[in-house]
């Protein structure tokens, strides 16, 4: 792969603003009751869309970290073919696929909107949507710059 520019250390004050907006967003989900695997599967799958390895090795991994179960990791890409999923779990899976693929669906669908609204509170509903803004920023830096996965053993 073609060694890139890193944009993420490009602009420190700027990321620096992205990690604490990401903080803020992540603080405000806890304390609106949604579980950290929840919020790793949006995490995930946004990557997962976007094409962004960097983000799927973090997020894969610290969703393991929290207790999710990799059978879930290795088939969200099909999570609609499963019943593995929750309905919360569902919901905002749907929300970060519409989000995430903006420029093709140019809006979140009313169906998509209304299920979402249905199973979560309106605080936890913002805390999903800015999830999925948080993780697509981060991607949409790392995606053009090739960031390197780090070394594990």
């Amino acid at each position: 792969m073609t060694k890139r520019i890193q944009l993420s250390p490009g602009i420190p004050g700027a990321f620096k603003s992205l990690i604490a907006m990401s903080t803020e967003v992540e603080r405000a989900a806890i304390e609106a009751g949604l579980d950290q695997k929840l919020l790793e599967l949006v995490k995930t799958r946004a990557s997962q869309l976007n094409g962004c390895a960097y983000c799927l090795d973090m997020h894969t991994t610290d969703a393991v970290k929290h207790g999710e179960n990799p059978r879930r990791l290795f088939l969200l890409d099909a999570w609609r073919e499963t019943d593995l999923f929750t309905e919360h779990e569902r919901a905002a899976l749907e929300v970060t696929e519409a989000l995430t693929r903006l420029s093709q669906t140019q809006d979140l669908p009313d169906d998509v909107y209304e299920r979402a609204t249905n199973v979560f509170t309106e605080a936890q509903y913002k805390a999903v949507v800015w999830e999925v803004v948080v993780i697509n920023s981060f991607n949409r830096l790392a995606v053009p710059g090739h960031a390197e996965l780090p070394h594990r053993d």
